[in-house]
This record gives C-alpha cells, sequence and structure tokens, in this order.
C-alpha cells in the first residue's frame, strides 16, 4: 500500500461516504465525524444497493452502518398503508427499540414514518402507525408474525430488509421465523445481514437469502481505547461499603465530572444503587430493560440534555447507547463476561475525547479482572491500593 492511500484511509470522514447531505448533518450534530472500520466498509456498498453480510460485534457501531444509508435511500418515494418500505428484524424488544432511537437521531431531518412492532405494546396502537404507512419497520419476528397473520401487514413493498444479530437470533430459535419472513418478501429487495459469529446454520442463511454479498468483517473491540485512564478501586464486599466507595470516588473526580454512566450487573442492583444515590442528593436516573420505550427515550433524552448528571445501568440496558460525550464510566459491578468490560468503558471517550473508568472491586472479583486484563492485554494499575489493602466494614450506612 503507497503512503498517500495510507494517509486518505487515516482521514476517512463520514462526508467520504456518500451519505445524503441531510444524513450528514444529523451525524455531524451527533458529534461524529469519523466513521469506524464496519461503518467504512458497509455504508458504500449499501448505497450502491448492494447485498451486504456484516461480520460485527454489538459496540462496533454496526446499527449506524446500515441506518444511515437507508436514510440516505428513503429519501426518494413515499410508504403506503400496510406496506412498509423496509424491513428491521432485531432478536430482542430492547435491540429494536434501540434501533428506532438511531432512526429518530439520525432522522432528525427527515420526515419519515417510523413502526416499532414489539411485545409489550398494544396491537391497536402498532396498528394505527402501519395503517399510516412506515418507511422504517422494526420488529421482532413473532410480532412481526402476528401482525402478518392478523391481516394487518403487507411484506410486498419491502425494498430493504434487515436481519440484525443473526446468531442471537439462531441462539433464541428465530431461525424459522426468519425464513418464513425472508420468503414472503420480494426477490428483488437488498438485505444487509449482521452477525458477530459465523456457525453453519447461519452460513446456511446467508446463502439462501443473500445474492452476491460485500462482506464486511471486523474484528472484536477487544482493546480499550488509549484515551481512557483506567482504574480499578479496591471495596470491601458488603453493599453498603460498595456504595460508600462509588460516593467517595464520584466527590473525587467532582472537579473533572461532565456526566457519568454507573454499570450494574443486575437489574435489582440497578434499582438499589440509584434509590441510595437519590437518598444521598445525587443527581441520578436510570436504566433497566423493565422499562417502557417513552420512559426509556426521556430518561436518555434527561441524560443526553445534561438535564441528569448519572445514569444508572444494566448491560442490557446499555447496550448500543450512542451518547457522544460521557467523561466517566464507573462499574459498580466488575463485569462477569470481559467483553462486556470493554463496551461499557467505551462508552467514554468517544470521538477522539478523553475519558475515564473506575471498576469497583471486592475479593471475590479476582478472576473476573484476570480475565478482563487478558482480553485487553494490559494490567489495569490499582487507584489507591490493591485488595489485600481492604480493611474490614464495621457495620452498615444508612441506605
Amino acid at each position: 500500500m503507497s503512503s498517500d492511500t495510507q494517509i486518505a484511509q487515516d482521514v476517512l470522514t463520514f462526508a467520504d461516504l456518500g451519505l445524503s447531505p441531510k444524513v450528514l448533518s444529523a451525524v455531524t450534530d451527533a458529534g461524529y465525524t469519523e466513521p469506524t472500520p464496519i461503518q467504512a466498509g458497509a455504508i458504500p456498498h449499501a448505497l450502491l444497493g448492494k447485498d451486504i453480510l456484516g461480520i460485527a460485534q454489538t459496540g462496533t457501531g454496526k446499527t449506524a452502518s446500515f441506518v444511515l444509508p437507508m436514510l440516505t435511500r428513503l429519501e426518494k418515494g413515499r410508504a403506503r398503508a400496510r406496506m412498509p418500505r423496509t424491513l428491521i428484524l432485531e432478536p430482542t424488544r430492547e435491540l429494536a427499540a434501540q434501533v428506532e432511537e438511531n432512526f429518530i437521531r439520525y432522522g432528525k431531518n427527515h420526515k419519515l414514518n417510523i413502526a416499532l412492532l414489539i411485545g409489550g405494546v398494544s396491537f391497536d396502537e402498532q396498528d394505527k402507525k402501519l395503517e399510516r404507512g412506515a418507511d422504517v419497520l422494526i420488529a421482532t419476528p413473532g410480532r412481526l408474525l402476528d401482525h402478518r397473520e392478523r391481516g394487518k401487514l403487507l411484506l410486498n413493498g419491502v425494498e430493504i430488509l434487515v436481519i440484525d444479530e443473526a446468531d442471537r437470533m439462531l441462539d433464541m430459535g428465530f431461525i424459522p421465523d426468519i425464513e418464513r419472513i425472508c420468503e414472503m418478501i420480494p426477490f428483488t429487495r437488498q438485505t444487509l445481514f449482521f452477525s458477530a459469529t459465523m456457525p453453519p446454520e447461519i452460513t446456511k442463511l446467508t446463502e439462501k437469502f443473500l445474492h452476491a454479498p460485500v462482506r464486511v468483517e471486523v474484528s472484536k473491540a477487544a482493546s480499550a481505547a488509549t484515551n481512557i485512564i483506567q482504574r480499578l478501586v479496591k471495596s470491601g464486599s458488603k453493599p453498603w461499603d460498595k456504595r460508600e466507595t462509588l460516593r467517595n470516588l464520584i466527590k473525587a473526580e467532582d472537579a473533572e465530572l461532565k456526566n457519568a454512566i454507573i454499570f450494574c450487573n443486575r437489574k435489582i442492583e440497578v434499582s438499589e444503587l440509584f434509590r441510595s444515590l437519590l437518598k444521598h442528593d445525587f443527581d441520578a436516573g436510570a436504566l433497566h430493560g423493565d422499562m417502557d420505550q417513552r420512559a426509556r427515550m426521556q430518561m436518555l433524552a434527561n441524560f443526553r440534555d445534561g438535564k441528569l448528571r448519572y445514569l444508572v445501568a444494566s448491560d442490557v440496558a446499555a447496550r448500543g447507547l450512542d451518547i457522544p460525550d460521557v467523561s466517566h464510566v464507573f462499574n459498580y459491578d466488575v463485569p462477569i463476561h470481559a467483553e462486556d468490560y470493554v463496551h461499557r468503558i467505551g462508552r467514554t471517550g468517544r470521538a477522539g475525547r478523553s475519558g475515564k473508568s473506575f471498576t469497583i472491586a471486592t475479593k471475590s472479583d479476582t478472576k473476573y479482572i484476570d480475565a478482563i486484563e487478558r482480553l485487553i492485554g494490559n494490567k489495569i494499575e490499582w487507584h489507591d491500593g490493591d485488595l489485600s489493602t481492604v480493611v474490614a466494614s464495621e457495620g452498615a450506612d444508612d441506605d
């Protein structure tokens, strides 16, 4: 590769990918200038109408790699009642809701109708959106087929089909549903297919439903960004120990802390920590998988707009979160899966900014810390002495 080519690649921006001015303006407003590898690889081909086989993990910018070209292509034409123009299939309602958030954010200069078909919402409400005509239909397979069987949905107008997180679809038993849905959609459609891994069943599916696809493969984000300062923070193992450790950390970082996402491993810990922070007068909100879509969107908007300084979240709730300017990440719990550590701390230090992450660790977390350090290929520095210096707590605090 010549040095000229290398330089050109180094400075690739969204403006180089062929997106429309309306989409580019929304991307700039969201705080992004440079595409991730999956975006740079997929967007130009998607704009040309080619089928894409994208092999990429959550956390690589995968969602924008199909949302941005779809928005550009949807600027021509309009939807008819009960006949969506595009269809995006997601394995879970949380992922479907996150894709909707991406369309709202990046489609703010468009007048597109977006319909979300997921469980937990009344059929009548969803029917009204389909009647209006959906430019973008985002759905979980089961709910989509329910609407189809009720005669409320025609799929013969779909021009672009996205099958996202295909390996998770396989794990959840959705592949027969996916095959049924693919057969209901015109043969002439464009298909964008994404999966983190390629087991034989998924390969078979791509051979059946993709036509001469462009393969875009990006490696997993297994290393943490160098612009993020990472520290481990010792704590006693009792909940009140950890809560006090977190409060002390937040206070110590106050001068540099603009806002922070605080990660817990389980929903119950999200609720308990959120209540404790409120009790101690911290300006906090909570995000968990059981929230309805309206409440979730409001919570994210408040955090993004600076009305909330701290957001307590579980991994499920935070997957795919796209908030460009987060100064700190606190891991209240050490993640059980090492990959989740990389995703979590990647919420800070985005778009070339610097960031800080603090992970609160107890003696029972040693094996998880070892796994994280193996994955990222580095030792994480201790903030103020390692676990051998933990002093046993005397008793509970008042929360």
